[in-house]
């Protein structure tokens, strides 16, 4: 079975004991996509219940999450160097980065599953070594891959997962019901999750991390590896989760998920915040204006990168298309010229324009490289 603890929200799962079939636990009230809250566990008692409510409607005037210099360490490895980060809530937040840049570490640290080596974290005003209880208890994380167990239909995984969190078993099946509906999985309730496609698995994880609603969802790399229709999918859930006051932390390697989704954003790199701001921020940050170039016949890329970086600079590079060539222009004069001499060397262009930086330009801009290049050993981000 999954390790539902470490990789499917929240965080904190083992706050309420699984009961025999038929026996009810209280739990509120099941409703939209933010609105059940936890169940009593056994034992519990009611002026500790009260507290909990006292906790929760104090007056949100704390960022979400606010670290100072935190460091995480593997051997020898800096895999998180000083990130400094504050973001407010009821906010998408958006970490931008490489393979291998540190987003995942800085997640789990967050999430109270690693243990900083230096630095101050804390998470919706709870301190996450001191208090790390109290954050996992607020905390949602659905990590890079699917949590789900494959041998359990869509139900069962959701009903299992809302007992576990001290829901009774009649709002346990109301709660299943209405995420299968909420996150169009009905129709494959019944069907064992090893029948179902990468977005269907992908829209359940996410669903599991919602059976609570947390104050905070983390989301690790949510669309990776997800076919262009699933992806737009999981873009609409994340909407909707905010929408409702929950705030969200992604990290993601893919620039139009940064700026689709995130109101902020910070660009992560060898394990340092290099950049932080709103995707117009970044943009504005880079100067000038970005020439993009299809060339007609890609075997003749390379000279055409040759011959533009002679005409404007060094800032020249091939992007995600083989044939397509983009260069920081900081006089747009310089975009005819660029243009004839391309003529005069019989190198064909089959389209140009020029325009503001996408995040892509911004990011090789920053880092000398594309967001989406992997780090040399191809492993998962650390």
């Amino acid at each position: 079975m999954s390790d539902f603890r470490t990789e499917i929200g929240p965080v904190g799962l083992w706050m309420g004991d699984m009961k025999e079939s038929g026996s009810e636990t209280p739990s509120a009230p099941v409703g939209g996509l933010g609105r059940t809250g936890r169940g009593r566990a056994a034992g519990e008692s009611d002026e500790i219940e009260r507290v909990d409510v006292v906790a929760a409607s104090d007056p949100a005037d704390l960022p979400a999450v606010e670290v100072r210099g935190l460091v995480k360490c593997f051997g020898e490895t800096r895999a998180v160097d000083g990130i400094d980060l504050t973001i407010r809530r009821g906010t998408v937040y958006g970490l931008l980065g490489p393979n291998g840049a540190g987003k995942t570490t800085t997640i789990r640290v967050l999430a109270t599953l690693l243990r900083p080596d230096g630095g101050t974290a804390r998470v919706l005003g709870h301190d996450v070594v001191r208090e790390a209880a109290a954050v996992r208890a607020k905390v949602s994380l659905t990590g890079q891959f699917a949590s789900v167990d494959e041998d359990l239909t869509g139900r069962e995984n959701l009903v299992l997962i809302a007992r576990l969190q001290g829901l009774s078993w009649r709002d346990a099946r109301a709660r299943a019901t209405e995420l299968l509906e909420a996150f169009e999985l009905a129709e494959a309730a019944r069907r064992r999750v090893k029948t179902y496609s990468g977005g269907m698995r992908r829209r359940l994880d996410i669903a599991a991390s919602l059976v609570v609603t947390p104050e905070l969802l983390f989301l690790d790399e949510p669309t990776t590896g997800l076919d262009p229709r699933s992806r737009n999918q999981v873009w609409d859930i994340v909407r909707a989760i905010a929408a409702e006051g929950t705030t969200v932390l992604l990290t993601t390697q893919y620039l139009e998920e940064a700026d689709k989704l995130a109101e902020r954003l910070a660009v992560i790199d060898n394990g340092r915040v290099i950049a932080e701001g709103t995707s117009s921020d970044l943009k504005r940050s880079v100067g000038g204006s970005t020439l993009r170039v299809r060339i007609r016949s890609a075997d003749r890329t390379a000279e055409a990168e040759s011959l533009l970086r002679e005409l404007l600079g060094p800032d020249v590079h091939n992007g995600s298309e083989p044939a397509v060539l983009t260069a920081s222009v900081a006089d747009d004069r310089l975009v005819g010229t660029a243009l004839s001499a391309l003529a005069r060397a019989g190198i064909g262009v089959a389209e140009v324009t020029l325009g503001q930086p996408s995040l892509d330009e911004v990011f090789f801009a920053l880092t000398g490289r594309a967001a989406e290049e992997r780090d040399a050993s191809g492993e998962v981000d650390a």
